[in-house]
């Protein structure tokens, strides 16, 4: 299996659980979508993707694995601001987990929320 951003094509494509992988991103597309750099093009999906019923410690040791392909790759805002923007419920993205994910939206939700009330 595939890491979503693995695809053979620029096109979406749907990856684990229904997320997507965007085609096209930039200001000219169809000269270097983002993820064509990405360091998990060339690593199993297995890595970025929890089976299901994977026992938490293998678990971990599987997200920090995946954390350290992440953590060279050339592309990892990139990554990393779609998976917040989607926002991508499941597996590593842009060197963060699901939980990490959703601990950051839920900050930058208050921050805003924060903002609106004091302007």
């Amino acid at each position: 299996m595939l890491h979503p951003i693995a695809s053979r094509q620029d096109v979406f494509r749907p990856s684990v659980a229904g997320s997507t992988v965007p085609a096209r991103r930039g200001p000219d597309p169809e000269d270097n979508p983002w993820h064509t750099g990405a360091a998990c093009r060339r690593d199993e999906a297995g890595l970025f993707f929890a089976p299901s019923k994977e026992p938490t410690a293998a678990r971990l040791a599987r997200e920090e694995q995946a954390k350290q392909v992440c953590a060279r790759c050339p592309v990892l805002l990139e990554c990393r601001e779609h998976a917040l923007d989607l926002p991508e419920p499941y597996g590593v993205w842009g060197g963060l987990t699901a939980a990490e994910r959703r601990v950051i939206l839920t900050r930058r939700r208050r921050h805003d929320q924060d903002l609106r009330i004091a302007g």
